[in-house]
């Protein structure tokens, strides 16, 4: 085993490290490498089987005493046998939760119970209405998934007497053997050739389902989208995804991942608003109060200063959009304001405009003089 890590290095614990600290390390390292948090990066993966690897081995009491004894070169080979240690499929979700603890416990519990049997985990994309994102959304889908075949309820037999337990196994659909490694011995726990796994042998199979027990069909699901929504989050519908084989199992999880659809005129920056306001020359001058219909079902009033210059910006606090995940308040409304010029202007207004442009331009005739005045003292030798 040339080249392994060792383990407390892998998860930067010390050999006195306690069972809570190897599990706050094993935790932070999974959530930080999971490749569902690296997509583009090809060796999250590596680094993620790592980390389980190690804890795996740590975690568990005697097989942590094997290895500080032995190292990597203990008696009888690695724990995991001859192929390794394959990885565990552990979701985001699980590492934020307890369930991985259950996971890991299977590891080193020999052959004398029976494989977790579970489903598919699915994920699906949905788009969402912008409003979403402020009052929260109730919403369906519908979904082909394979799910308990409605002919055999499941069983993949068209008989009762058609599913038998696997007499290799003994239901367990898993095969136990002990192989000698010069004065040590090991076990070795694969699966059932005779079942392929499964437990059973159905020696009438189900013509809907072919002996599955599952077979492709619509699915209805309903669920909530929380205010505060963005897009990416992703939403976990325990118990909606794909149905075990043989309905021996739990079902997987659906993943539904939420695209919030754009506003018209705001922009979003978490629970935050931006939009611009389009305002005449007189506007900016003299001072306005602008009420527009808001997005929480109120009246939004953004009062302009006198004197306001384009680019400026006015903020209107809590009347943004909820933080979502539990977070209290809102956000702010960011009003930019901006110059809007006409593209055509009435002969009545233009006389107007040159009756004040004497007065308008008076300062700009003193900026033109001190433009000059700058120009020739650079020009003077």
């Amino acid at each position: 085993m040339a080249g392994k890590r060792d383990y407390y290095e892998v998860l930067g614990v010390t050999r006195e490290a306690t069972d809570s600290e190897i599990k706050r390390a094993f935790r932070s390292l999974a959530r930080e490498h999971h490749p569902d948090k690296n997509p583009d990066d090809p060796e999250s993966e590596r680094r993620f089987k790592e980390v389980q690897e190690a804890y795996a081995v740590l975690s568990d009491r005697e097989e942590r005493k094997k290895y500080d004894t032995f190292g990597h070169e203990q008696p009888g080979g690695s724990p995991f046998g001859p192929s390794g240690f394959q990885g565990v499929n552990i979701s985001i979700d699980d590492l934020f939760g307890g369930g991985f603890e259950s996971i890991f416990s299977q590891i080193f519990s020999g052959g004398g119970t029976t494989r977790r049997n579970r489903g598919r985990d699915l994920l699906v994309d949905h788009e969402v209405p912008f409003q979403a994102a402020m009052d929260g959304h109730e919403d369906e889908i519908e979904i082909d998934i394979m799910r308990a075949c409605e002919q055999c309820d499941g069983s993949g037999s068209e008989s009762l007497e058609g599913v038998r337990e696997c007499p290799a196994c003994d239901g367990r659909g898993r095969i136990q053997r002990i192989e000698k490694a010069g004065f040590f011995t090991k076990q070795v726990v694969t699966d059932c050739s005779s079942c392929r796994g499964e437990g059973r042998i159905v020696s009438d199979p189900c013509p809907s389902c072919d002996g599955q027990g599952r077979a492709r069909q619509a699915k209805q699901v309903r669920f909530t989208v929380p205010p505060g929504v963005t897009t990416g989050t992703r939403l976990r519908m325990r118990g909606h995804g794909e149905a075990s084989r043989g309905n021996r199992g739990e079902s997987g999880d659906l993943y539904i991942q939420m695209s919030v659809q754009q506003h018209p005129w705001f922009e979003r920056d978490g629970p935050d608003l931006l939009m611009a306001l389009p305002l005449g020359y007189v506007d900016l001058v003299l001072g306005t109060l602008i009420e527009i219909p808001h997005i929480d079902g109120s009246e939004l009033s953004i009062k302009v200063p006198a004197g306001s210059n384009p680019g400026e910006t006015i903020t209107i606090s809590g009347r943004g959009l909820p933080g979502g995940r539990g977070r209290r308040g809102r956000g702010s409304v960011t009003v930019l304001l901006k110059l809007d010029m006409p593209s055509k202007v009435p002969r009545s207004l233009k006389k107007s405009l040159e009756g004040m442009r004497e007065d308008i331009g008076t300062d700009m005739d003193s900026l033109l003089d001190s433009i000059r005045f700058e120009a020739d003292k650079r020009r003077r030798p």
